[in-house]
C-alpha cells in the first residue's frame, strides 16, 4: 500500500449527503459513518445499493458505520421503512425484560444493520453516571457500576456474535461531564472514581470481545490536565497498558467544537494518530488525510506508527469477514 492509501484507510468519514463513492475512490477511505439524513429519504434496498456502490469503489471493502445506540440516539430505526419503531434505550430494555431483553435487541441491532450491508456499530455505550440531570444519563443503563459492566458484556457478546463490530464509548468515562460536542468540558474526578466505577464497563466489554473503543474529548484531569483525551498520550497509553485492550482506538467526531475550539480550528488529526488513535471519524476529513500524507513524507508520523494503526484496522476487518486483499 502506498502512504496515501494508509492514510486513507485511517478515516471513518462522515459520509457526505452525496458524493460519497468519489471521495472513497479519490481518498482511499477506510469507512464511511452514515447519519440520519443519510437514511431518512431512502429504503433499505437503496441503503444497499448505496452501500455496494462505494464498496465498488474502494480498493478494499468499507467499514460502514452508524451510532445505533437506542433510545436518543438511533441514526436508522428512527425512521420506519426500517423499523416499525425505534430501538428503545438501555433502561427502558432492561426495565421491560431484563438481561435477556437487552441481549436480544442487541442481536436485533445486529441483524438490521447486518440486513443494511452495514457492519459497524458506534455503540454500545459503557459510560457510567448515576446522575440522572447530567448530559449523558439518557444515554447509559446506569443502575450502578456492576450492572453496567453486565449490561455491556451482554450486548458485545450479542453483537460480536453476529459478525457486527462495536464500540465502547465514551473512555475513559464521561461521567458528569458537559456535552463536549457544543463546549470543552474538564473532569476534575480522582483517579480511583474512575477505577471503582466507571472504567468496570470498559474492562467488561474488552474482555467480551469488543473490537474498538471511542475516546472522548473531555480533559481528564488526572489522567492528562492539558489535552482532551483524544489527543493525549497518557490516556491511551493507560487503555493499552492498564487495560490491555489491543483493537482499534478510534476518536470520537474531532468536528466537534470541543476539539475546533482547543485546536483553534487547526486539524487534529496528526496529533491524534501520534497519540496512538488509530481510526479516526471527522467531517473534515480530506483535510485531515492530506495533513497525515504530508506528515508522513516529512518524517513528523513515522511510518512505523501509521502501519500499525492500519495494521489494526485491516485485522479489524478481517474478523468480520471482509476480503482485506486489495482488489487491484
Amino acid at each position: 500500500m502506498t502512504t496515501e492509501e494508509k492514510a486513507g484507510q485511517l478515516f471513518l468519514a462522515h459520509c457526505p449527503a452525496k458524493g460519497a463513492e468519489e471521495l472513497v475512490s479519490r481518498l482511499h477511505l477506510g469507512g464511511l459513518l452514515l447519519f440520519a439524513y443519510n437514511f431518512e429519504k431512502n429504503t433499505p434496498d437503496g441503503i444497499r445499493e448505496f452501500i455496494a456502490s462505494c464498496n465498488e469503489k474502494a480498493r478494499i471493502p468499507l467499514l460502514t458505520a452508524a451510532d445505533e445506540e437506542g433510545g436518543t440516539v438511533v441514526r436508522i430505526s428512527k425512521f420506519s421503512q426500517y423499523r416499525s419503531e425505534p430501538f428503545k434505550s438501555p433502561k427502558e430494555i432492561y426495565a421491560e425484560g431484563g438481561y435477556d431483553a437487552v441481549a436480544a435487541e442487541a442481536r436485533e441491532k445486529a441483524d438490521l444493520m447486518l440486513g443494511l450491508g452495514m457492519n459497524y456499530d458506534l455503540a454500545p455505550v459503557a459510560d457510567y453516571t448515576d446522575d440522572e440531570g447530567k448530559y449523558i444519563a439518557k444515554r447509559v443503563f446506569g443502575v450502578s457500576p456492576e450492572a453496567s459492566a453486565e449490561f455491556i458484556r451482554i450486548s458485545v457478546e450479542a453483537m460480536t456474535g453476529r459478525g457486527l463490530c462495536t464500540s465502547l464509548k465514551h473512555f475513559p468515562g464521561y461521567g458528569g461531564n458537559s456535552d463536549t460536542h457544543m463546549n470543552m468540558s474538564v473532569d476534575v474526578r480522582d483517579l480511583s472514581e474512575f477505577e471503582e466505577k466507571d472504567l468496570l464497563p470498559f474492562r467488561a466489554g474488552i474482555a467480551a470481545g469488543a473490537q474498538s473503543v471511542m475516546v472522548s474529548h473531555n480533559i481528564v484531569n488526572c489522567f492528562d490536565p492539558e489535552y482532551p483525551a483524544s489527543l493525549s498520550y497518557p490516556i491511551h497509553e493507560y487503555l493499552r497498558e492498564k487495560l490491555g485492550f489491543e483493537g482499534v482506538i478510534i476518536t470520537d467526531s474531532l468536528t466537534m467544537n470541543a476539539i475546533r475550539q482547543f485546536t483553534g480550528g487547526k486539524d487534529p488529526c496528526v496529533r491524534a494518530l501520534l497519540c496512538g488513535n488509530d481510526m479516526l471519524i471527522s467531517a473534515y476529513f480530506e483535510e485531515g488525510y492530506e495533513c497525515i500524507v504530508k506528515a508522513v513524507k516529512d518524517g513528523e508520523v513515522p511510518v512505523s506508527r501509521l502501519d500499525e494503526a492500519v495494521g489494526r484496522i485491516l485485522d479489524m476487518k478481517r474478523k468480520i469477514g471482509i476480503d482485506i486483499t486489495p482488489k487491484w
